[in-house]
Formats: C-alpha cells, structure tokens, sequence
C-alpha cells in the first residue's frame, strides 16, 4: 500500500468516478452487527463496474494447513483461513505481498496494486515462496455492484483510509480495526473507542 496519508471522510470525497483501489475501508458504527461489523477491508479492485475487496480482520476456525497443507508453510501468521466476505463464501482466494517492487514475481501471480497480488492456488506451491513475503487465504470476498460503494461512504458507514501492505498480513489482525483507526489521529482516533454495544458504555 502507498505511504500513509491523512484519512478520507464523507465531506472531503473526490467525485465518484474516483478509485479506490488498494484503500483500506474502515466500517463505522453504522453499519452495526452482521458480516462487516468493526472490519477493515482492503479494496483489491475498484472501477466503474463495482469494487472488489477483502476483509482483513475476521480469522476464522480452520486452519489453512487442514485445507490447503501444501500452502501452509507460506501463510503469514496466524495461519488461519480468513473470511474474506460474504460473497461466495465456499470459494478460497490467497492474497500475496511481494518482499519489494521489482522482484519477479511468481507464476500465476495477478498484481492488484504495489506490492499486492492474487496468488493461483491451482498452481504447485512449490517455488512459490520466492520473493513473497507472506500470504493470505481467505474464504470469499466483499463485493459492491457499480456506485454501491461511493454510496456507502457517503452516507458515512466506511472510513476510507491508506494502510499498509504489511497490513494484509498483520500478525494481530483482531486489533486492525482499532490500529488503524488510531493511526488517523483526531476525531478516528477517538471512534477506536466505542464500544462494541453502546449501550454499555
């Protein structure tokens, strides 16, 4: 991911045709309980066709050495299956960080943006680990459907942010949500602490 600048809000957006590939996207309080509660989605693709992202921060049960064995040695830690999102949901998909630009990358290797990229896992992993610096298996995927997503910022339910490609393979990635919103400083930094039911606060 590119280097860290400051965070987006709904007032500052650029128009919509802007895209927001290889962002970070931050779920408010708004969107409330069920598959994007307090996640952090990396924006894989993004155009006039609709986006396409993963969620970074919901490890699931499965390990990725009881489904995918020969991959295991390669995933960053924890070496869990992530739910990715809710689309297709019983299909795998790895994502990759390259250790540089410029390296060569592997073969089957698909670049989203920097150093990140989709990993065939149809491929042998055999050979693979070079020049990765670790990858991601997640089942599924966060999908939005042309101008779905401009409109989801705009009426405030995602912060959209700049990360890291480190982020992808946070070893913590139970505390991504807050970690990033931290690193905004001001008013996001201050969101970090509502509590998961307001209610108890």
């Amino acid at each position: 991911m590119t280097e860290q600048e400051p965070a987006e809000t709904p007032d500052d957006l650029s128009p919509r045709h802007r895209s927001y590939r290889g962002r970070l996207l931050v779920a408010t309080p708004l969107l409330g309980a069920g598959p994007f509660f307090r996640s952090v989605v990396a924006v894989l693709d993004h155009d006039a066709g609709g986006a396409l992202g993963v969620i970074l921060n919901q490890p699931l049960d499965a390990a990725v050495s009881d489904v995918l064995p020969e991959w295991s040695s390669l995933v960053a830690s924890p070496s869990a299956v992530f739910s990715g999102g809710p689309v297709s949901a019983d299909s795998a998909l790895a994502i990759g960080v390259m250790t540089s630009t410029g390296v060569e990358p592997p073969d089957g290797w698909r670049e989203m943006y920097d150093r990140v990229g989709l990993v065939d896992l149809d491929l042998p992993a055999a050979g693979t680990h070079a020049g990765l610096r670790g990858v991601r298996v997640f089942a599924g995927y966060a999908g939005w459907s042309p101008g779905q997503l401009e409109e989801e910022i705009a009426e405030g339910s995602w912060v959209v942010a700049d990360g890291f490609a480190e982020d992808l393979l946070s070893p913590n990635p139970e505390a991504l949500w807050r970690d990033v919103l931290r690193r905004q400083g001001g008013d996001l930094a201050m969101l970090s602490t509502f509590p998961d039911d307001p209610q108890m606060n």
